[in-house]
């Protein structure tokens, strides 16, 4: 079936949680099912009883700290008595949110540990129980003049965010798409098992959190449908030129607007939009390529990309090779091994494997039931997920000098996480000595993309199934031969070989004012910017994750987006509120911010000698993440630092 045409709305906005709920097997089947410590949040917020945090205080830890410890059966079965009562009682709950006070307090008891004061604001937006008021509505605000326009590049997460929040903020804007649809990464990607592993309640726009999710880490197909939801609620194709690609950035000084030309991909008429800023949305996940491999082209059977892989490709009994075992490969194998008569996989590089069992976990329909319909489930179990998937693991990634330097781990909690993942390993491939030696890595754990393991191991087990570390050395008409003589005659190579990471603004031409060129400033991959954001040089540019504004260290890309949108819209409006046509930062507030990138890098897991991936460039310096944590990226984006710019 054509997975473009499956449909499976996301609920999106659906405030119908009225109190009281009839009494019922579903509200009783939800309460059994529904997360302990979000129900307790709930509980407190309906009656703004502080008794029941003292009771559970004691009894609720992180995760990862005592995984094994039971709340005692009496407690649980006094909160769902008490929580069943005010939820179907009329006038049993209190009206109005608890106080802010209040709200830190529970949210500390939920997850075990402190949430600092630093911490709160972005947690009451990215848990939804904030948003700001459409800017275009605050008083004497400078509205944008007639005429000004911004354009934007992509309709993926990013892009559609963009969107919403331009609109909510009076400004006329277009968004340019080179697909047919929206989602970007997430439309085009539809290899076999291709999913997140962001956890899904967290994977999304703080805004709109959907209590439709299928598995607690989103599918593919979850995924698409979810951006299509929200596309149509905002209206937002109607800003959107699908199939159309962006060739060139030109900056015209003396009338201050970008010269954007376009390709329209269907008709291959070029033309011009004339755009006062330009907002890259596009990521880097969208790059791909075969491999560079001898005698590639020489290949009679079926090859594809993960990244544009074919879904009329019938693997069943076939003999299938795939190249590459990082995130995606270990999707593939773990979903296609049970149905192919041979599968070889051919190793570039070893990975970290880390056991999450939710990953592959559905989400039960009773659930769903109690995010629907529960009062503010939904914004605390998001809390709840946000708060492990974020800056918790920060601490994985900072050096402890007292570790050697270039030893296989950097610090007493990296060294727990790599036992965590060898424990699981062990498990997974007892009796398979040849399979461990292959597979254990030399490098610490999170100084490269860490892969989930939904599947992988057992797939690797089974005994149709080959592992090979032997170098390909070239590709023949029939198949793959590998440095130790091997060869392998396969009917279809799955090439799981990732992407083009190197070039953040891909082939973009892109011309600033005064002969800035950006090819020639990013030149011998100096690949840098001011908040990841701004470059001096290039007025009223904007772009979203730039080098060094990847949240590496945890799921967070969310997060970034719409930090680095809403900074974006904060630029502009200090623009027009200062009577000016142009917005840049100035060379010295970029040499400092990236002095300061460096001078923290040397602390982190990325410039630990044995770290190679993608997150650096090809002389090592890590050009992709942010080496602070998230909520510091957050705070430092509610506003422009204005003796920072450049505003003309």
């Amino acid at each position: 079936m054509d997975m473009r045409t499956q449909t499976s709305p996301h609920r999106l906005g659906d405030d119908s949680r009225t109190l009281p709920i009839a009494d019922g097997p579903e509200l009783r089947a939800a309460l059994e099912a529904a997360n302990l410590q979000t129900l307790l949040m709930v509980y407190v917020h309906l009656t703004h009883d502080e008794s029941m945090l003292e009771t559970f205080k004691v009894h609720i830890h992180p995760p990862y700290t005592n995984p094994d410890y039971q709340i005692p059966q009496d407690c649980i079965e006094d909160l769902r008595e008490k929580l069943l009562y005010v939820l179907t009682t009329p006038g049993a709950a209190r009206p109005g949110d608890p106080p802010l006070d209040l709200m830190k307090k529970m949210m500390s008891v939920g997850v075990g540990e402190p949430v600092e004061d630093e911490f709160i604001p972005m947690v009451m937006e990215q848990a939804g129980f904030q948003r700001t008021a459409p800017r275009k509505e605050k008083p004497g605000r400078t509205p944008p003049p007639p005429g000004f326009k911004v354009l934007v590049i992509g309709a993926g997460l990013t892009g559609l965010l963009a969107s919403i929040e331009l609109e909510r903020a009076g400004y006329d804007h277009v968004v340019i798409e080179k697909n047919e649809e929206v989602g970007g990464t997430w439309w085009k990607n539809r290899y076999p098992g291709v999913g997140v592993d962001t956890p899904s309640h967290f994977y999304s726009y703080s805004f709109e959190i959907s209590p439709e999710w299928n598995h607690y880490h989103p599918h593919g197909a979850d995924m698409r449908e979810y951006f299509r939801s929200v596309a149509d609620k905002y209206d937002l194709r109607r800003n959107i030129r699908f199939q159309t690609k962006v060739h060139s950035l030109e900056y015209d000084e003396k009338d201050a607007v970008w010269n954007v030309t376009v390709e329209d991909l269907k008709s291959g008429k070029r033309d011009v939009i004339r755009a006062n800023a330009v907002f890259n949305a596009f990521g880097t996940a969208d790059r791909w390529s075969l491999p560079d491999i001898k005698g590639i082209d020489s290949y009679k059977g079926i090859i594809t990309h993960s990244a544009g892989y074919d879904e009329t490709i019938d693997l069943k009994g076939k003999r299938v090779a795939v190249i590459g075992t990082g995130a995606s490969s270990a999707q593939i194998v773990a979903t296609i091994a049970s149905e192919v008569s041979e599968l070889a996989v051919f190793m570039r590089t070893k990975h970290w494997m880390i056991n999450n069992p939710e990953v592959t976990k559905e989400v039960p329909e009773a659930v769903k039931w109690a995010l629907r319909h529960i009062p503010h489930y939904k914004e605390w179990f998001r809390f709840r997920v946000f708060w492990f998937a974020a800056d918790g693991l920060y601490p994985n990634v900072v050096k402890d000098p007292s570790y050697p330097e270039d030893g296989i781990a950097v610090s007493a909690l990296n060294e727990g996480m790599r036992q965590y993942a060898l424990s699981h390993m062990r498990h997974k491939l007892a009796g398979r000595p040849d399979l461990m030696e292959k597979l254990t890595p030399d490098f610490p754990i999170f100084s490269k993309r860490i892969v989930m393991d939904a599947g992988w191991y057992d797939a690797l087990v089974m005994p149709h199934v080959t592992l090979e570390d032997s170098p390909i050395t070239e590709i023949t008409p029939t198949g793959i031969r590998t440095a130790n003589g091997r060869e392998y005659e396969v009917d279809v190579i799955i090439c799981a070989t990732g992407f083009r990471h190197g070039k953040l603004v891909k082939d973009l031409k892109i011309t600033g004012r005064e002969g800035h060129d950006l090819a020639v400033d990013w030149a011998d991959e100096e690949e840098r910017a001011y908040m990841g954001t701004t470059i001096p040089g290039y007025p009223n540019y904007f772009m979203s994750v730039g080098p060094n504004a990847g949240p590496n260290h945890a799921g967070g890309l969310n997060i970034v987006s719409e930090a680095q949108v809403h900074y974006m819209i904060e630029c502009l409006d200090h623009m027009l509120a200062s009577g000016a046509r142009t917005i840049e930062p100035t060379q010295e507030a970029f040499v400092r911010h990236n002095r300061r990138i460096d001078d923290r890098m040397k602390h982190m897991i990325w410039t630990h000698p044995k770290s190679k991936s993608y997150y650096q460039n090809s002389k090592g310096r890590p050009v992709g993440p942010w080496p602070f944590r998230l909520v510091d990226m957050w705070n430092e984006m509610r506003g422009p630092v204005r003796e920072d710019f450049r505003v003309e």
